[in-house]
């Protein structure tokens, strides 16, 4: 029971990190009808802005302690990020309105390259370290619920708290907030929200640049846990199966197909690895979004594509 519980428990904090992600996509589909290939491209950007940053700063500035380096790190990758999005919507968006669902994507295929080329001449191709001082050591817990406890890495759940809170506070912002409103307007009726005088050259450089900052600390995270290194945008394109799932339009759909494919992965490849020789974590969340292609093409929360077109 212990190990069946360590492993749904991995696969949960996993899953938030899949689901913050996945916001990304969503945020940007629900404001401007985009499907946003290029958020694992700015995953990876913004990681290597924040290690490359990290390395910089000390330099630059003279400061040493690790928590004001990482600080301002962070607060230029972020402003980096915003200058991304209104470059995104001044040169590439502003430019494709009204256009046909395939040239968007067309469009943010060639945002992906763009960026990973980008990224690659600005702070080089090498894997870099991002230490925002989470503990790696393991810890029990629920001890005297379980015997011998759970055994959890640290790192994984102050990650996975992160990613919650991060989730959190998106859906309060969408839900409480002035700026947040005009963006649900936009997403359900482009046309009505300008006649109401809502700008939408405004609203998408503000969801594009929360895209950015979600891809941001989603990049920190992963970066802490694995490096910073080109493979990430493959790592963060994990999330492209949970938006599938869960439904372009839905950010609860996010967050739950985040957790699903995240505990999926995690019980299929040590239940069902072994007799099919492992590997299934890096294919599962894929042939999972399949199926769901072909019979709920939707997914769980979203609303049919056709009702949009």
């Amino acid at each position: 029971m212990g190990a069946f519980l360590e492993i749904l428990f991995g696969g949960l904090m996993t899953g938030m990190l899949y689901s913050l992600i996945a916001l990304g996509f969503v945020l940007i589909y629900k404001a401007s009808g985009v499907f946003n290939f290029a958020q694992g491209a700015m995953v990876l950007f913004a990681a290597l802005a924040m290690a490359r940053f990290a390395e910089w700063v000390p330099g630059l500035t003279g400061l040493s302690h690790p928590v004001a380096v990482n600080a301002l790190a962070f607060g230029l990758a972020f402003l980096l990020m915003i200058g991304l999005a209104w470059g995104i919507e001044r040169l590439v968006l502003r430019h494709l309105v009204n256009q046909e669902g395939i040239t968007l994507l067309m469009a943010t295929l060639g945002v992906t390259y763009f960026l990973e080329g980008l990224g690659q001449s600005l702070f080089g191709s090498d894997i870099y370290k991002i230490d925002v001082g989470m503990p790696k050591d393991p810890i029990f817990l629920f001890e005297k619920t379980f015997e011998g406890g759970l055994l959890v890495n640290k790192e994984d759940l102050y990650a996975a708290l992160i990613a919650a809170l991060m989730v959190a506070l998106l859906a309060l912002f969408f839900q409480k907030t002035a700026t947040g409103r005009a963006l649900r307007a936009v997403a359900d009726d482009h046309q009505a929200a300008q006649s109401i005088g809502i700008p939408l050259s405004t609203i998408w450089v503000i969801v594009w640049s929360v895209a950015g900052f979600v891809a941001l600390v989603a990049g920190v995270i992963w970066g802490s846990k694995l490096g910073v290194q080109f493979s990430l945008s493959l790592v963060a394109l994990k999330a492209l199966p949970v938006v599938i799932l869960g439904g372009l339009t839905s950010v609860p759909g996010a967050i739950i197909g985040g957790l699903v494919i995240g505990v999926g992965e995690k019980l299929s490849e040590v239940y069902i690895g072994p007799l099919l020789g492992g590997g299934i974590e890096i294919w599962f969340a894929y042939v999972l979004a399949l199926l769901f292609l072909l019979f709920r093409p939707q997914g769980m929360f979203g609303e049919k594509i056709i009702d949009r077109v």
